[in-house]
């Protein structure tokens, strides 16, 4: 088939042509990067915390609001929870993966201001937070009964040195390294910083934060119990005991202190479920989106075409009677819709590109990988073939004799 026919029709309509190759150079630009970031926010959301079976895993903070024996009570509190049918593992911590606020710090390998550091979230192992948790030790040990101190606010505590953290920050704290127990770093990278010796290293333990980058596995626990009326207590509970656990466990905390206020109780796929939510949201919007402008685009190549197959019913008729057959009008416009889509794809191309550069500077998004953009030029053309083919096969059944009414 000449393309030289089809590029004159083309021209005496140039202004549909344009619109077409417009609106498929605009898809193909926002589909393509809307299903790059659709990916990326739903990984984030499945990424792996680090604590096994989190559904089991249930945390309640009560709130205190008076004076009492704080180091009493935790105590009091650990052994009623024990107490509970159906709890496996008990631990009182400061903060909980995923709880989206909690305590962080700074820590570098020398005690000086300029040295490299990083920010991570500071736990505190109250008793068996590994076991409670279902952590996975991967290098060293984990906290032994004895090692575990009270560290009361208003007064002055020397700090555990033995502490574990993430093979993450361990990593980023000694690059190059495979074997991290034994070494020693600080807290904060001034001359008086603390130093900590490592003991164990956690394979994977998410922060309260729960961030997009590696520091959502950047973590350091402390073989302590803090002594603050806002502890969370977590327990592990045993398959299918989980609604029994958690009206026992609100039960047992009420009685043993009745002036707390709860501050609620979650599990910690619930927090996930909680944390994740606008990363889930943000991806279905942009289905919807994505679905739109397809529909749109579809319904712009279908009307465009009817409308020139309109136009042409003289032209269609006239060829018929000169011998065209119907396979020849069907090729004709799958042609000259594969031109202008070509065209919209060429700049889409470009500004898909373009599109995720902005994307990367502005909020982080990933480089938009090669094989969803060639994905999206094959939607496109699959698209508007799709989209054409109705409009092609009716005007292939037009009959010949058109053209002998009508000239």
């Amino acid at each position: 088939m000449e393309i030289r026919p089809i590029l004159s029709a083309l021209r005496h309509n140039l202004t549909g042509a344009l619109l077409i190759a417009t609106q498929v150079a605009l898809t193909l630009a926002i589909i393509s990067n809307s299903a790059s970031v659709i990916r990326e926010r739903l990984a984030v959301s499945q990424r792996d915390s680090g604590v096994d079976a989190e559904s089991r895993i249930l945390t309640q903070r009560p709130i205190l609001f008076s004076q009492i024996d704080l180091a009493n009570l935790i105590q009091t509190d650990l052994d009623a929870l024990r107490a509970i049918p159906g709890v496996e593992s008990v631990t009182v911590t400061n903060q909980v993966p995923m709880g989206r606020s909690g305590w962080s710090s700074t820590f570098a390998t020398e005690r000086v201001p300029t040295a490299p550091n990083q920010s991570a979230g500071l736990y505190f192992d109250g008793g068996r937070l590994l076991e409670t948790f279902g952590l996975k030790l991967v290098e060293g040990r984990g906290f032994r009964d004895d090692e575990i101190v009270n560290i009361d606010p208003k007064v002055q505590n020397p700090p555990p040195t033995g502490v574990l953290l993430t093979r993450r920050l361990a990593e980023a704290l000694f690059p190059g390294q495979s074997q991290f127990v034994g070494r020693v770093f600080y807290q904060g990278n001034t001359p008086d910083s603390e130093e900590l010796r490592v003991i164990g290293v956690i394979e994977r333990f998410t922060t309260p934060w729960a961030q997009t980058g590696p520091g959502n596995e950047y973590a350091v626990v402390f073989p302590a119990r803090y002594l603050n009326p806002f502890n969370h207590y977590v327990v592990r509970a045993a398959p299918g005991a989980e609604a029994q656990v958690r009206k026992a466990m609100e039960e047992a905390l009420e009685k043993n202190e009745p002036g707390r206020v709860s501050n609620g109780q979650y599990s910690i796929q619930e927090m996930r479920d909680r944390r994740y939510r606008g990363e889930r949201a943000l991806a279905w919007l942009l289905v919807s989106v994505t679905v739109f402008l397809l529909g749109v685009t579809a319904s712009g190549i279908v009307g465009m075409a009817s409308l020139w197959v309109n136009l042409r019913r003289k032209q269609i008729g006239v060829r018929r009677a000169l011998g065209a057959t119907r396979g020849d009008i069907v090729r004709y416009f799958l042609t000259e819709n594969l031109i202008i889509t070509s065209a919209g794809i060429a700049v889409g191309v470009l500004a898909a590109w373009g599109l995720n550069g902005v994307l990367m500077s502005e909020l982080s998004v990933p480089r938009l990988p090669l094989d969803y953009l060639l994905s999206g030029v094959l939607l496109m053309l699959l698209l508007g073939v799709v989209a054409v083919l109705g409009p092609a096969l009716r005007a292939a059944k037009l009959s010949p004799a058109l053209a002998t009414r009508s000239v």
